[in-house]
């Protein structure tokens, strides 16, 4: 195959690859994904922060992933949040186990008190709107369609 069959082929995966959030917590880590042509985020799954690494590591060598966005939590009035080293650190982590793959940092304000009332419009059982993993899980698919949402109007 001819370098430009090769380069065609890593362009087409690069265009069509997914957008993967990341809700990055302390013990767990929420997951959302949009679909291949960047219109609708959807939850993926919620996992221990110890094993995150090795998940997204999994998940690039099977999916085509072109942009992490990674949560970055801010206080109300827009300074770093005692949490945002933590962020910050990961990501480091990241750029440096999978560097072929962009990130991009988007505030996380309100997610979860959004996640929280989503959950409740549509007529969770409090037993279930109190699964914190679902609560990670859902912010991570409202930072991604809020990002998605954000670079639509450039």
């Amino acid at each position: 195959m001819s370098s430009y069959g090769v380069n065609f082929i890593t362009f087409a995966k690069r265009c069509m690859g997914r957008i993967l959030a990341i809700d990055y917590g302390k013990k767990r880590t929420g997951i959302a994904v949009s679909d291949p042509l960047k219109l609708i985020a959807g939850g993926l799954t919620t996992v221990p922060t110890t094993g995150l690494m090795s998940f997204l590591k999994n998940y690039v060598q099977k999916e085509a992933v072109e942009l992490f966005v990674v949560g970055l939590p801010v206080t109300m009035n827009g300074q770093p949040s005692e949490n945002q080293s933590r962020v910050r650190s990961f990501v480091e982590k990241l750029r440096k186990e999978i560097p072929q793959i962009p990130v991009a940092f988007y505030d996380e304000r309100f997610t979860s008190v959004i996640a929280h009332q989503t959950m409740l419009a549509g007529g969770m059982r409090k037993k279930d709107r109190q699964d914190k993993a679902k609560v990670d899980e859902i912010s991570a698919t409202i930072i991604l369609q809020s990002y998605m949402e954000s670079i639509k109007t450039i």
